[in-house]
C-alpha cells in the first residue's frame, strides 16, 4: 500500500510557538523521509510555491487587512483572495487527505477543500482557544464580583469550546498532545483521537552548551514563552517575593520571549533579565545557562518549551493543568505543584544542590528518549483510520 499523500494546512509556521515548531518538524520529517507532502501556509513571500523531491510548498501572504491576534499572530479575513491558487496546487498534488491544525483561515480553508475534493479530513488541537478566551476577558472579569466574573468565564469557556468542537467534528480523525485531551476531544465530537506529541532535537539542545560554572551561587530561574496573561506569567513575580520572604536571594530570572505582559513583568519582577525572543543557538546557549525553568502556564497543551529545557539538563516545574505535567516526572525531571507550590519547590532545590544536580541528569535522560520520528510516524498511523480501503498501518506499509 502506498504512502498517503498529505496535504497539510497549519495556521502558524514561521511563528514562535508550539503550533508552528511542531509544523516546521513535520515538514522537515516528511522531507527526510521522503513523503509525498503539501504544506500550504502564510508567510511574508507572496504566492510563492517551491517543490524539493516530494516535498511540496505553497506560501501565501496576509493583507494588510489582518487582524492581530498576538504579536506574532494574525487573522486574515481577505485570505479568500488565494482561493484559485490553492485549488490549483491541490489538483496538482492529488492529496488522500488534509490536515488542518485549528479553526484560523488556513483551518477553514483545508475543511473547505476537503468538502469540495470529497477528501477525509485530519484536525490537530494545539491550543485550547477555550481557555484562552476565558482568561482574556479577565479585564473585565476582575473588576466584578468574584462569583459574577468565575460565571462570565465559565460560560465564555464553555461556549467557546461548543463552537470550536462543532468545527473539529467535519474531521474524521482528531488528534491532541496529551491524553486529556483525546478523551475531551472525542467526548465532544464522537471522532476517533489519536495522540500528536512534540519531540526534541537533543543535539541542538543540550547541558554542553552551559556558559555558567555549575558551581555557581546564583541560582538563575528561566521563563522561555509568550508573555501574556493565558500563560499567567503574573505568578513569576508572586513566586519571587515569597521566595525573598523565605529568605532565598540569591535567585534571578531569565525571560526569554514577548508579549503584552512584559512592561508588568519589568514592574514587578525584582531581579530579572529580559532577552526577548532568542532563536537557535542563542536560544539554546540561554536554556544551557539556565538552573530551574519556572512553567507557570495552566493553558498548555504540550509545552514545548519544557521539552527543551529538559533536554538542556534543566529541569522544570509546571502546574496541575495542562500538558506539561505529562511531560515531567514529579521528583525526577523536576516538580508538578499547584501556583502556592512553586515558591517551595524551587527553594528545595536551591537549598539542596545535589539534588538539583540528580535532577538536571534525570532530565537529560528522558528528553533523549524522545524524538519526532516516533511523534510523526504515529500521526501517519492515524491517517490510515480516515482513509477508505486502509488495512496496514503506516509502519507496516514502509517495512
Amino acid at each position: 500500500m502506498r504512502v498517503p499523500r498529505v496535504a497539510y494546512f497549519p495556521d502558524s509556521f514561521h511563528e514562535i510557538n508550539g503550533v508552528a515548531h511542531t509544523s516546521r518538524n513535520f515538514v522537515t520529517y516528511a522531507q527526510r523521509h521522503g513523503l509525498p507532502f503539501l504544506c500550504v501556509r502564510a508567510g511574508g513571500r507572496a504566492d510563492a510555491f517551491e517543490q524539493s523531491g516530494e516535498l511540496r510548498t505553497l506560501e501565501l501572504g496576509r493583507s494588510r487587512a489582518s487582524v492581530r491576534m498576538e504579536k506574532d499572530l494574525e487573522f486574515d479575513a481577505l485570505f479568500w483572495r488565494h482561493v484559485g491558487a490553492i485549488r490549483r496546487e491541490l489538483k496538482r498534488f492529488q492529496p488522500d487527505i488534509l490536515h488542518i491544525t485549528g479553526p484560523s483561515e488556513l483551518g477553514i480553508f483545508g475543511a473547505y477543500f476537503a468538502w469540495e475534493m470529497n477528501l477525509p479530513l485530519a484536525a490537530s488541537w494545539h491550543t485550547n482557544v477555550h481557555e484562552y478566551a476565558a482568561r482574556r476577558m479577565a479585564w473585565l472579569t476582575d473588576r466584578l464580583a468574584k462569583q459574577s466574573g468565575d460565571a462570565i468565564e465559565r460560560n465564555i469557556e464553555g461556549g467557546t469550546l461548543w463552537a470550536t468542537s462543532r468545527f473539529y467534528r467535519l474531521a474524521k480523525v482528531l488528534y491532541a498532545p496529551n491524553e486529556e485531551l483525546c478523551a475531551m476531544l472525542e467526548r465532544e465530537t464522537g471522532r476517533p483521537c489519536y495522540l500528536m506529541q512534540r519531540g526534541v532535537e537533543t543535539e541542538q539542545f543540550s547541558p554542553s552548551l552551559r556558559t555558567r560554572a555549575l558551581t555557581e551561587q546564583t541560582v538563575v530561574l528561566g521563563y522561555v514563552g509568550r508573555l501574556s496573561v493565558e500563560k499567567n506569567v503574573a505568578l513569576l513575580a508572586k513566586t519571587e517575593h515569597e521566595l525573598e520572604a523565605m529568605g532565598i536571594t540569591n535567585v534571578r530570572f531569565l525571560i526569554v520571549g514577548h508579549g503584552s505582559e512584559e512592561a508588568a513583568m519589568r514592574a514587578t519582577l525584582h531581579k530579572a533579565e529580559f532577552a526577548g525572543v532568542l532563536r537557535g543557538a542563542d536560544l539554546a546557549r540561554a536554556y544551557a545557562d539556565m538552573d530551574i525553568l519556572v512553567f507557570p502556564s495552566h493553558t498548555d497543551t504540550f509545552g514545548n518549551v519544557v521539552l527543551e529545557a529538559l533536554a538542556s539538563g534543566v529541569p522544570a516545574i509546571v502546574t496541575l493543568d495542562g500538558g506539561p505535567k505529562y511531560i515531567v516526572r514529579d521528583g525526577v525531571t523536576g516538580f508538578v505543584r499547584p501556583d502556592a507550590g512553586f515558591a517551595e519547590a524551587i527553594a528545595s532545590l536551591v537549598r539542596d544542590r545535589a539534588r538539583l544536580d540528580a535532577m538536571r541528569a534525570g532530565a537529560r535522560e528522558y528528553a533523549l528518549g524522545c524524538s519526532w520520528d516516533a511523534v510523526f510516524g504515529r500521526v501517519y498511523d492515524g491517517y490510515w483510520t480516515a482513509l477508505p480501503n486502509a488495512e496496514r498501518t503506516f509502519a507496516e506499509s514502509k517495512a
